[in-house]
């Protein structure tokens, strides 16, 4: 039996859960930057994200560095590009790829509030360029250095909450409306975890 205490907060955060903002991470290769990443999507609100493992195998991801967020996110496994985009089109996803390059947005010109998948690639060789050129958008966080790259969950982390902040401006937008029977079909699946 879950305390009153418990099912309050699994309840506040299906509430603010962000079902319409999620991840595709092409290859990514160490699973800490997988867990760091599931880490940050558990803190913004982000259920659900893509992994696109096509040249790497799926890392394994332990439970202490994740800090048990890999529980409360879930993941969808594909093996091609096209199949995870023509999902996440079908649902209406706009794909936004995360590509280090002059011509791609800067990622504060980017509109986050609607509904966005977005791509992040290997940490040697970025966004494959299929999936790029695949993209409804490529996009960039500017940078000023000698280094003119992240670390992969760090640029997960910049852009996910440049995402929330740009929700969090709209108060009667966020946090998103959930369907009552996804409410408590979520608060029921979460209860047993």
């Amino acid at each position: 039996m879950k305390s009153q205490r418990r099912i309050e907060r699994l309840s506040q955060t299906i509430r603010y859960s962000q079902t319409d903002l999620t991840l595709v991470l092409e290859n990514i290769h160490d699973p800490h930057n997988v867990s760091a990443i599931l880490r940050t999507c558990d803190a913004v609100g982000v259920r659900s994200i893509n992994l696109l493992y096509n040249l790497e195998p799926f890392p394994k991801i332990g439970k202490k560095s994740s800090a048990s967020a890999n529980k409360w996110v879930e993941k969808r496994l594909f093996r091609s590009p096209d199949d995870c985009f023509n999902v996440l089109k079908q649902e209406g996803f706009v794909i936004a790829a995360s590509v280090v390059d002059e011509s791609s947005v800067s990622l504060f010109e980017m509109d986050l509030r609607n509904k966005t998948a977005l791509i992040f690639g290997n940490e040697h060789r970025g966004v494959t360029d299929k999936s790029a050129a695949m993209a409804d958008v490529r996009f960039r966080i500017p940078m000023f250095g000698m280094v003119r790259s992240l670390n992969v969950s760090v640029a997960c982390a910049i852009t996910l909450y440049e995402a929330l902040r740009q929700r969090l401006a709209e108060p009667d937008k966020f946090p998103p409306k959930i369907n009552a029977d996804k409410f408590h079909e979520k608060l029921q699946e979460w209860m047993k975890k």
